[in-house]
């Protein structure tokens, strides 16, 4: 199969953080590509990267940087496909504050999606939901993973 989602990141020191999102679509049988891309070391990386994702078969990419973190914000620029921003605490960042708001504040007619400080699981499950809009395995494995997060949340109250 080949992969629905990409996830990139500034830096192999974001790997850490990535790995959730990794690790959650793994879960929920969806395949990925996992790369490092720098929008500010690599630029023509990050170009003809967000310029084929969607020839490659993407169909979200989700996007961690740290400090400045440009990465999400450029690769919405250029391509269609939705892109999933998730702000990384790098040992450069302003207690995460600088990456937020650098991904948060996108200019009108270039959204990025975008979750907590640190939060690539979120991402992984919200790539999963928008490819399980069109796709009744992925929603139903959807389905299935919400209902064990409710059993696990039961079972802590019966054993109180």
């Amino acid at each position: 199969m080949k992969a629905q989602v990409g996830i990139i990141m500034g830096s192999k020191s974001d790997l850490p953080i990535m790995q959730a999102a990794a690790d959650v679509l793994i879960e929920l049988g969806l395949d990925y590509d996992l790369t490092i891309i720098s929008a500010h070391r690599t630029p023509e990386r990050m170009f003809d990267y967000a310029k084929t994702a969607k020839a490659n078969g993407l169909k979200v990419i989700i996007a961690g940087a740290g400090g400045a973190a440009h990465l999400p914000g450029m690769v919405a620029s250029i391509t269609t496909l939705p892109v999933i921003g998730v702000p990384v605490k790098s040992s450069n960042s302003i207690d995460g504050w600088d990456s937020i708001l650098s991904i948060l504040q996108m200019p009108g007619g270039v959204p990025v999606a975008t979750v907590a400080l640190d939060g690539a699981k979120n991402a992984g499950i919200l790539a999963a939901q928008i490819i399980g809009t069109a796709n009744e395995k992925v929603s139903n494995k959807l389905q299935e993973y919400k209902e064990l997060m409710k059993a696990k949340v039961m079972d802590s109250i019966k054993e109180l």
